[in-house]
């Protein structure tokens, strides 16, 4: 363990001084000698780095899952496959590339960058040393100083109590050897379990939660169960409140027009009629007010056709010319649905209300058993997950979900949207499809 941790932060930077040197020498020192060991020295040291990272931690796993008896298991976030345009250009996600190799070079750092696993990885190889020093180092110096104090008796002419007797000398450095030794190895099973918890809170997602981690667990459960409870709540009070301003208030209306034109029948036909015109015009508004708050609710071409088709008209009604791409082999869950179709709607009335947006991409893809729907603008940026915004409300709506949300919106645009939720589908099919609108 301590030979482990102290290669990680060790031979990567050995291997770049070497790979220096090396370079140095093939070019004998001159002008251009600085200008290709200098980059080579950064290659080969951040290969080194990121390969001990993955290996050293892999390792750590294995051993505790060896100690624990329960697989630890491990979630990269995937890769998505390198797509070649019309060009000849190479698309990573990011930018564009004209050679594959340097295309996968670029899209391997970018995900080793944002890849949450992979950072985690990075912070171990760090706090690895420090662990093995903080932890495992007092029981180690016991150990080895007990057996070099009980070894060099033989040698050293050492004296206890002020009398010196050589045999009297060797047994009292024995025992006392001994002890510093039995102490050690009583206490090196402890520290060797207090660094296997460091590692399960270091790297994430351990065999067992720690009560740290089931307690930070239920408090997320608990948080979002009450946003979905308020969310409910409020969404009753606004159905009830669009109800009492709107349909309800308009088929009252109307069941005073027609008890006005059962007097009027006898005596003045022709004002009958006017009104029956007026009652049969508001019945067709209180019909309208009616199919617009279901739509509000749950829309009928979300549970008829499914997202894909329910973004596509999104896209076709919204103020804002919108690309929808979609790569969905199955169907989320209804409630998932309804939760990603209106926080894509919100999200398409802020780029026109508040970016000032002129175009809007929305794709919507599934990979490792994760919705990912992304959308961008190309507004002038700035945007914010402010307390109290529609952002935040979108991320407590995820939340119920486990979904996360994520912004990128720089000043001066473009700002990028991604929200994540885990998910299994069901009715396979394939809806990969392009639609402008």
């Amino acid at each position: 363990m301590a030979v482990a941790a102290a290669a990680g932060p060790v031979v990567p930077v050995l291997a770049a001084v070497f790979t220096a040197l090396v370079a140095v020498q093939l070019f004998d020192g001159g002008a251009l000698a600085p200008f290709v060991a200098a980059p080579s020295a950064i290659a080969v040291g951040a290969s080194a780095l990121y390969l001990l990272a993955r290996h050293g931690a892999a390792w750590t796993r294995q051993r505790v899952e060896r100690m624990s008896g329960d697989a630890w298991p491990v979630v990269y976030s995937t890769r998505e496959a390198l797509e070649q345009d019309a060009r000849g250009f190479w698309w990573t996600g990011v930018s564009y590339h004209r050679r594959l190799g340097v295309a996968r070079l670029v899209q391997l750092v970018q995900w080793a960058v944002r890849d949450r696993q992979v950072r985690r990885e990075g912070l171990w190889l760090l706090a690895n040393p420090a662990g093995v020093v903080a932890l495992l180092g007092v029981p180690m110096f016991l150990v080895w100083g007990g057996l070099m104090f009980g070894l060099t008796g033989q040698v050293d002419r050492r004296q206890f109590f002020g009398i010196y007797n050589h045999p009297m000398n060797l047994l009292i450095s024995a025992l006392i050897g001994g002890a510093m030794v039995v102490v050690g190895l009583l206490a090196m099973p402890r520290a060797v379990r207090a660094h296997h918890e460091l590692a399960c809170r270091v790297l994430g997602g351990a065999p067992k939660e720690s009560r740290a981690q089931l307690t930070e667990r239920v408090a997320h459960l608990t948080e979002t169960r009450a946003d979905a409870v308020d969310a409910q709540a409020a969404e009753l009070r606004r159905i009830e409140r669009d109800l009492h301003d709107g349909a309800q208030a308009r088929l009252v209306a109307i069941g005073l027009t027609l008890g006005t034109i059962e007097h009027l029948m006898t005596s003045d036909q022709t004002a009958a009629r006017e009104l029956l015109a007026e009652a049969r015009e508001s019945s067709a508004k209180a019909l309208q007010e009616l199919r617009d708050l279901v739509r509000g609710i749950h829309p009928p071409v979300l549970a008829e056709r499914g997202l894909p088709d329910a973004v596509r008209e999104l896209a076709l009604t919204a103020v804002v010319p919108t690309e929808v791409t979609v790569s969905l082999p199955g169907r989320p869950e209804a409630s998932l649905e309804t939760a990603v179709y209106f926080s894509v709607s919100e999200l398409l009335a802020n780029a026109a209300k508040h970016a000032r947006a002129r175009q809007v991409w929305v794709d919507v893809l599934y990979r490792a058993g994760r919705l990912r729907v992304v959308v961008t603008d190309d507004g002038h940026g700035g945007a914010r997950m402010e307390t109290g915004g529609g952002l935040r409300g979108i991320e407590k709506r995820l939340g119920t979900f486990d979904g996360v949300i994520s912004l990128e919106s720089p000043v001066g645009g473009p700002t990028t949207i991604t929200m994540e939720l885990p998910c299994a589908l069901s009715s396979p099919r394939i809806s990969t499809s392009f639609a402008k609108a």
